[in-house]
């Protein structure tokens, strides 16, 4: 009934969090199961496997301590793991001290048969539903959840379309790699987006997936009418190829640019997410994948380039921008506004709002700042940068660098890891940074790729990792940024602190032959 599902749901969680809450956590690794189970044997004891989601999706739980040192152990081979966002560990030993009390509350459930035949991830198997008493429960939070044999059993009975019944898509795409990837698998709701309309897209996903919808209702009074079968005169409905359209940006994030109808300001464009921009899901920070800020620099230079402004005077970046795992992307706006008289200088803002939203859907302001003229262009080498590496420096170790970096939260991907030599002399670093091979192709597109300015940066966290830092540090200021030349693979990287104490560090960016590339 649905008072025994709310009795089930309400007790097990007020039992969670009074008695297994604070004592251990979860942890999703983006490997198979039984690869996980051979590498937990390498952690020691205190986790187990909790749910097999996919054939590389699984969710291992248990003791905090057990769990950073297989975070440790997996980060540095580049293995996507990723904390889950709860302080207990469900589908472990720790519910073995909550049975006898979960026995107990749940005692007066009376399960009743069901209509709709019924797949348990506890056994992997059809089960009538007359089984699903306190014990059923109870094992449902102890065992590892089969979710991956149910699909594999629905799909042996011929389902091919699931849809995901939650406030938010997470296991769609492990639906989609199971059974060799045969099976497809559409949401229902999306986090801050769950109204009418909402509703009406995913009827229409599954609707592209073969299935049957009766649309009667979402259009009353409406009638289906045949084609002609005549070449019939028809009329376009939407604006024709004589009206003014937006430019195209030319820019891997960004797609127009447009002048704004009341001034000389300027409109860029561009929709975001982890599927058209692969090397983005290698800047997780703290457990989420972010736009990096380097990415902002390079948009609004090139915004900058579009109304005259070449030099990002400032920028102050307000909200984070994470992409969503689910493949859904973000809509992208920068307004650059009229040139202010005197300095010639233009303010700017960056909003985004998920694409497909509501058109009341609200924008989030992610950042606000300056565009100003171009200062005269850099040519000469720097000196400071021409004998390689300075002399009178000291080398510095960074064989465990992005390892300290992950225990800190920065969980950078292969495209970020591209610090690869440094040196101190007093309290300037110096570094060697280059892209990953794989990465060369894309510079082309950009004044310089965000994952190079990026890993620059990261010479300015080896001070970090000598200190109690207790979360992650992103550059959230940025001032007197000049891009001085385009289409770096490498770099020579100086970072020197603005004064004793600060967080700002002044960086200059050069060539193999110490010619300017890039100053912030």
């Amino acid at each position: 009934s649905l008072e025994d599902g709310a009795r089930v749901v309400a007790e097990r969680s007020r039992i969670i969090r009074r008695s297994l809450a604070g004592r251990g956590g979860m942890a999703s690794v983006g490997l198979p199961a039984d690869t996980v189970r051979a590498r937990l044997a390498e952690v020691g004891e205190g986790l187990e496997v909790a749910a097999v989601n996919g054939p590389r999706s699984t969710v291992v739980s248990g003791d905090p301590d057990a769990l950073d040192r297989l975070l440790a152990l997996l980060e540095p081979e580049d293995v996507r793991v990723r904390r889950i966002a709860v302080d207990y560990a469900s589908h472990s030993s720790h519910v073995d001290s909550v049975r006898d009390e979960l026995l107990e509350v749940l005692a007066p459930v009376r399960p009743r048969p069901g209509d709709v035949p019924f797949h348990s991830t506890v056994t992997g198997e059809a089960l009538c539903t007359t089984e699903l008493d306190a014990a059923y429960w109870v094992r449902n939070l102890r065992r590892t959840v089969e979710f991956t044999t149910a699909v594999e059993g629905l799909a042996a009975e011929g389902h091919s379309l699931f849809v995901e019944m939650s406030p938010h898509p997470v296991l769609t795409m492990a639906v989609e790699e199971t059974a060799d990837g045969s099976l497809s698998a559409v949401g229902s709701l999306r986090r801050d987006d769950g109204g009418p309309r909402r509703f009406l897209t995913s009827l229409a996903e599954a609707h592209v997936h073969g299935t049957d919808i009766d649309w009667a209702p979402a259009f009353p009074g409406a009638n289906v009418v045949d084609l002609p079968t005549y070449a019939f005169q028809h009329r376009h409905h939407w604006l024709d190829g004589a009206t003014a359209r937006p430019t195209v940006a030319d820019h891997p994030l960004a797609a127009t640019v447009e002048r704004l109808a009341d001034g000389d300001g300027a409109l860029l464009t561009g929709l975001l997410s982890r599927s058209t921009t692969p090397w983005i899901p290698d800047h997780a920070v703290a457990g989420e994948v972010l736009l990096p800020g380097t990415a902002f620099v390079e948009l609004l230079l090139r915004a900058g380039e579009q109304v005259g402004c070449a030099r990002l005077e400032d920028l102050t970046l307000q909200a984070p921008l994470p992409l969503p795992g689910d493949g859904s992307a973000v809509r992208l706006q920068i307004s650059v506004r009229e040139a202010e008289e005197g300095t010639g200088s233009r303010p700017f803002t960056v909003h985004t709002r998920p694409a497909g939203s509501a058109p009341d859907f609200p924008w989030t302001r992610h950042a606000t700042g300056t565009l100003a003229p171009a200062r005269a262009a850099a040519q000469a080498p720097d000196p400071g940068l021409t004998n390689w590496p300075p002399p009178g420096s000291e080398p510095v170790a960074l064989e465990k660098l992005y390892g300290e970096l992950a225990s800190l939260g920065y969980a950078y991907g292969p495209a970020f890891r591209g610090l690869t030599a440094a040196w101190r002399q007093g309290r300037t670093v110096y570094a060697e940074v280059a892209l990953p091979a794989d990465r060369h192709p894309e510079t082309a597109g950009y004044g310089i790729h965000p994952a190079l300015l990026d890993a620059c940066l990261h010479a300015a966290l080896l001070d970090r990792l000598d200190t109690d830092a207790a979360r992650p540090a992103l550059p959230f200021a940025w001032s007197g940024v000049e891009l001085h030349a385009t289409g770096a693979t490498a770099a020579r990287v100086r970072v020197v602190p603005a004064e004793p104490g600060s967080d700002t560090v002044a960086v200059t960016v050069a060539d193999a032959s110490g010619r300017p590339l890039v100053g912030v």
